[in-house]
């Protein structure tokens, strides 16, 4: 599908994800981690969060090297490959997530009970003083639509109010 951009340092940090975001003594310790284990700490991280997603059928294997997370496999449906990359792009350190992953044609059409294709969504890099409110309004010409955009985003979304800049979001087309 192609290679998408992130903001690296948006996201949830892998010590905050371990250990809760509280500070304590014990997370201003300096410890070396060699990034041979921090890819794959970010790579346990990334695959958790798309578990957590639930989506049927899914078949998808992550890699990561450096900023760069990799997607490889299959998704049932366009949408739930998209939520797969921003499950991936939204976690603190990846910058890119280069998405190799293949939409299962025979799926997608029995889920949408028709042969034609899901048009692909918008992504969106939300801004200091965003709502969804006012990303509805200026991609959807309402306000009201920001459910659209709250339900296009679940689980990754769990208050319409939560969003924070530096985030990706799917805008899906109406």
């Amino acid at each position: 599908m192609g290679l998408f951009d992130f903001i690296q340092e948006a996201g949830e940090a892998l010590a905050e994800k371990a250990m809760g975001s509280t500070a304590s003594d014990e997370l201003t310790k300096t410890v070396e981690v060699s990034p041979e284990r921090v890819n794959q700490l970010r790579g346990e991280q990334i695959a958790s969060a798309i578990a957590k997603l639930d989506i049927d059928g899914e078949q998808v294997n992550v890699a990561v090297d450096g900023s760069v997370a990799t997607l490889t496999g299959s998704a049932p449906s366009q949408e739930a490959l998209e939520k797969m990359v921003l499950c991936a792009g939204n976690q603190r350190g990846i910058g890119k997530v280069d998405c190799q992953l293949e939409v299962d044609a025979v799926a997608a059409a029995a889920a949408a009970g028709s042969s034609a294709p899901a048009a692909a969504s918008t992504f969106y890099t939300v801004k200091s003083g965003d709502t969804l409110g006012k990303i509805a309004q200026e991609h959807y010409g309402e306000a009201s639509k920001y459910t659209v955009i709250f339900e296009a985003n679940k689980p990754m979304l769990s208050d319409p109010d939560k969003i924070f800049p530096g985030q990706q979001l799917r805008i899906p087309a109406l």
